[in-house]
């Protein structure tokens, strides 16, 4: 599987079906971290350590035939830059292990596996469904875990568990996450305050490409903080307990708008739409916000010619590296611009 299909939105799973609460929950995310028995954390791991890593990872995904059949390993020194946060604007790497040289990861043919090596912890997996389907995720990651650990000797204490480079990761090392879209929460600017009551709850909330990002389009990432001493039950139970109140805060928001309040937001949809199908040039952040926008009208019955999956795989695809790569031209900012309106349009305009 060579890199150039990695990036094909037609082979993401999680992105092309509409799961349970497909509305407001865009994504589940599992990720386990782990590192290997009597071995320096990734910081601190010469060339060679670091290559030693990503050989035994590989070697115990192969032993499991049937897990590793449709997977790939990636390493990170033999992608080029913009192959690299590609793969971060799909959510399939983080911005950290772009930008390390000795990490490397490995893929799954429907993109619902992706195994970082070498980030901040030797191994990261990482399991995605559509819509909210965080159990479904964790079996998914379990069983990666599984056959691995079969191979590995993960650096394990008997009080704390699993060891990791981030003392918050300590414990359990699962940290399981919705990506919450949430317009109207947004648009009537609520989303602080909720976002300040789930904090006392032990839950974080971070940017459309993890920690340290921006928040864009009222997609928000919301997952568990600390590991130690709870069980993966118990923390994936807090994350589904606190989404499932905000699923119902944004739907009767939604629900609540009539009058002048609700023909603004059409009108503020459709002006939208327009913009989307006529530009002749559209940044990154506009075509963000446009296509949330317009995402939401398609689910209150507003635009009727669209469906759900075809705005979820313009989230992924309209990045400003994915645009570079996929030209294969050395693009100006204003070139991106151009050929970003001009994908979305083949998209939209029916």
């Amino acid at each position: 599987m060579g890199i150039e299909k990695v990036m094909d939105p037609s082979k993401i799973k999680w992105i092309n079906s509409d799961g349970p609460e497909g509305d407001i929950i865009f994504s589940s995310r599992v990720r386990l971290a782990r590192n290997l028995k009597d071995t320096p954390f990734p910081h601190m791991l010469s060339d060679d350590g670091a290559k030693k890593v990503i050989e035994l990872v590989g070697a115990a995904l192969r032993a499991n035939p049937v897990l590793s059949k449709d997977m790939q390993i990636y390493l990170m020194s033999q992608l080029t830059e913009e192959q690299k946060e590609t793969l971060v604007e799909m959510h399939l790497i983080s911005p950290d292990l772009a930008k390390s040289k000795n990490g490397a990861v490995i893929i799954n043919e429907d993109q619902t596996i992706s195994i970082m090596i070498n980030e901040e912890d030797h191994i990261r997996i990482q399991t995605v469904f559509p819509g909210f389907q965080l159990h479904k995720a964790y079996d998914l990651a379990s069983k990666v875990d599984d056959a691995l650990e079969e191979k590995l000797d993960y650096a394990f204490d008997e009080k704390i568990g699993y060891l990791t480079a981030c003392p918050t990761n300590v414990g359990t090392g699962i940290r399981a996450s919705v990506m919450m879209y949430l317009p109207v929460l947004t648009m009537m600017e609520q989303t602080n305050k909720i976002f300040s009551t789930i904090s006392q709850l032990g839950l974080v909330v971070r940017g459309l490409y993890g920690e340290g990002t921006q928040m864009r389009g009222s997609l928000y990432q919301i997952s568990n903080q600390i590991t130690l001493g709870k069980s993966e039950e118990d923390i994936i139970q807090n994350v589904e307990v606190v989404a499932r109140q905000i699923i119902t805060n944004e739907r009767n928001l939604q629900q609540s708008l009539s009058g002048e309040a609700r023909l603004r937001l059409e009108d503020k949809i459709l002006r939208s739409y327009g913009i989307l199908c006529n530009a002749k040039l559209i940044s990154f952040r506009e075509a963000m916000d446009f296509i949330s926008d317009v995402r939401l009208g398609v689910y209150l019955g507003i635009i009727k010619n669209l469906k759900p999956e075809d705005l979820n795989s313009l989230f992924l695809i309209i990045g400003p590296a994915y645009i570079q790569e996929v030209s294969k031209e050395n693009l100006s900012p204003i070139d991106r611009d151009l050929n970003r309106a001009k994908l979305i349009k083949q998209k939209i305009a029916k």
